[in-house]
């Protein structure tokens, strides 16, 4: 625990303001540079099973997914009129996530061409690669969409980020001192529905909070809070899948006292996704 609260206390205060003080362009290679870490744990757990995946690779186009995401944010569109718009990409070249995804397939097929492996070789390594991509880079690729939303995108990731930490330390403490029922015995045996319970209630206070500092709409950010640590709790059981199948306790040891990247940022990976959608989805509706 000592051990946990001093990494905590180290890297919070940094990323705090990388985030406050960070350009989008360093926000964006520092969140690539995070889910790169993530994305070799995965591969280290998948190598337990047998599974080899294209690493250098799947790097390679984490590297372009999040350049993409980058370019995306910074394209312009501005409405003339009802019928009229003009969209101006201010980055000088934009490459999209659909685009990224054709690279990653014809190179994983010409990879796999390439080293003449076998059949039994080739499928396990194209499953953990497009694995990875999907289920960590893709999605945690969306703080960097959240973070060019113009006006408010620093608030809306630190919100983000607040509300997985507070929502952690709730469902930490709480299921430790009075959690009874187990909330996925095989999956992550120490888990409880009471722990569950007051993460989301946590992170519901931490909306609160913020609506009322930056003078917002309340009912919004519940409603966003609600969803976003929905999707964390469930890609916090994902990635215990993850290391329950491998037979670890923890996906790395970059961080003491919390494991791996994978384990720090596993609950962000599917909230921040959530976050950019159901803000895009909620505003464009004038909620």
């Amino acid at each position: 625990m000592l051990r946990r609260i001093a990494t905590a206390a180290v890297l919070i205060p940094i990323v705090v303001a990388l985030i406050w003080y960070g350009s989008e362009l360093v926000v964006a290679a520092v969140a690539a540079v995070v889910a790169i870490l993530a994305l070799v744990e995965l591969f280290a757990l998948g190598e337990r099973h047998g599974l080899r995946a294209f690493r250098k690779w799947t790097i390679a186009c984490t590297v372009l997914v999040f350049y993409s995401q980058y370019s995306t944010g910074l394209i312009q569109t501005r409405h003339v009129s009802q019928q009229v718009s003009i969209v101006r990409n201010v980055t000088g070249g934009h490459l999209s996530v659909v685009d990224v995804f054709l690279i990653f397939l014809f190179g994983c097929v010409f990879i796999g061409i390439a080293t003449r492996r076998g059949l039994q070789e080739v499928l396990p390594a194209l499953a953990i690669s497009a694995a990875g991509l999907n289920f960590i880079v893709v999605p945690f690729s969306f703080i960097v969409r959240v973070n060019e939303i113009t006006d408010i995108g620093r608030y809306l990731v630190l919100f983000t980020l607040v509300l997985i930490w507070v929502g952690d330390m709730a469902a930490y403490f709480v299921g430790r001192s009075i959690g009874r029922f187990p909330m996925a015995r095989v999956l992550s045996p120490k888990k409880t529905w009471e722990g569950s319970v007051a993460n989301l209630i946590a992170s519901l206070l931490v909306a609160f909070v913020f609506a009322k500092w930056l003078g917002l709409n309340l009912t919004m950010y519940l409603i966003i809070a609600a969803a976003a640590n929905i999707a964390g709790q469930a890609g916090d059981l994902i990635e215990s899948t993850y290391k329950r199948g491998a037979g670890v306790k923890d996906s790395g040891g970059i961080l003491p006292g919390h494991g791996g990247m994978l384990d720090r940022i596993d609950s962000l990976i599917l909230a921040s996704p959530v976050v950019w959608a159901f803000y895009q989805w909620l505003t464009s509706a004038h909620f």
